[in-house]
């Protein structure tokens, strides 16, 4: 399974819901984590790996693989932090990114069970982070013109959006 990265059209664009949860999802979400672990990553979405689903797994150290299908955030806190965020879809570039501390998700799992869960600290972020690419944005979308201008030019990237 291979990671798109920037310049890459799909992942400006928003994902649609996951129809159905079967088997050939739940192998979809595990080939998910095997590339995620692959690029020593914490996160991955569906429109990463070109797969226009809304559907993205997590894996942060201390805690157990997860995946969200048909997610929805249905609160945030008021209290923000900023953190530095990397991107397998943008390799070689850190920004500290401002994003709410905690959060309340729904969503289903890979066996079709729908949960509810609350997030704070890194795992939020990497949610807020992997939910972002659902909707076409990337964590440089976050930043200002100025500052996201700048880490483009080194990459040698031209004006993304």
């Amino acid at each position: 399974m291979d990671i798109l990265t920037l310049g890459n059209e799909l992942l400006r664009g928003k994902a649609e819901p996951v129809a159905k949860i079967d088997d050939e999802l739940k192998q979809i979400a595990d080939e998910m984590l095997d590339a995620l672990h692959k690029g020593k990553g914490v996160g991955l979405a569906g429109p990463q790996v070109g797969l226009m689903k809304r559907i993205f797994v997590v894996h942060v150290e201390g805690d157990e693989p997860r995946i969200f299908i048909n997610p929805s955030i249905i609160a945030t806190s008021e209290e923000m932090v900023k953190y530095e965020e990397g991107c397998l879809s943008v390799p070689g570039v850190w920004a500290d990114v401002i994003r709410p501390r905690a959060l309340r998700i729904q969503a289903w799992n890979e066996r079709g069970r729908p949960f509810t869960m609350e997030a704070e600290g890194i795992l939020a972020r990497v949610i807020l982070h992997e939910y972002d690419h659902l909707e076409g944005v990337l964590f440089i979308d976050r930043l200002s013109v100025r500052k996201r201008e700048r880490l483009l030019a080194k990459m040698g990237k031209v004006r993304q959006r």
